[in-house]
């Protein structure tokens, strides 16, 4: 989607969601991996529109130990493994900026907590929601977080909603 200001500038903004993978190693991992490349050719052409972009969604990539409640608990899931977070390294070594990342440089900041495993209560999560921005939007970057809360609420989703907020 475009999104215009007052003053007629646009943001794309896309969403994604990309598959989890489990279980690790099979064909489903494969079709992550697959995938991803796939995102990235994709994250090229909107980089080459030169607008301000934000590609917003599950990724279902923990890129860093400090945004998981547990590297032991979640060492052997797809949402961990060396190649998912290399993957999603390279997008952002392509110089995409992972907004709640740099925002949360200490981590500890989670977008999913697991229902089966009453994850909310104990808040054992992981950050697996990301907002990468273009230059371009990185440039406009004002702040960003993730809205805790609406996890608590009665029949909400296991994802909880993160926003970003650009100056245009």
């Amino acid at each position: 989607a475009n999104i215009s200001s007052k003053d007629g500038s646009k943001v794309r903004v896309s969403s994604i969601y990309l598959p989890n993978g489990n279980p690790h190693p099979g064909p489903k991992f494969d079709f992550k991996l697959r995938w991803m490349k796939r995102l990235r050719l994709r994250a090229a052409e909107i980089w080459a529109e030169e607008v301000p972009a934000v590609l917003a969604g599950d990724y279902n990539v923990i890129p860093r130990d400090n945004d998981v409640f547990s590297v032991k608990a979640m060492q052997n899931d797809a949402l961990m493994q060396p190649e998912s977070r290399a993957g999603y390294q390279r997008i952002l070594n392509d110089g995409w900026t992972d907004a709640l990342g740099v925002a949360h440089p200490e981590g500890n900041l989670w977008t999913y907590w697991d229902y089966r495993s009453g994850g909310w209560q104990r808040d054992q999560g992981f950050r697996i929601d990301h907002l990468l921005l273009s230059p371009l939007a990185a440039d406009r970057f004002h702040s960003c977080g993730v809205d805790k809360e609406h996890r608590g609420r009665e029949k909400a989703s296991d994802h909880t909603p993160a926003w970003v907020d650009l100056t245009i």
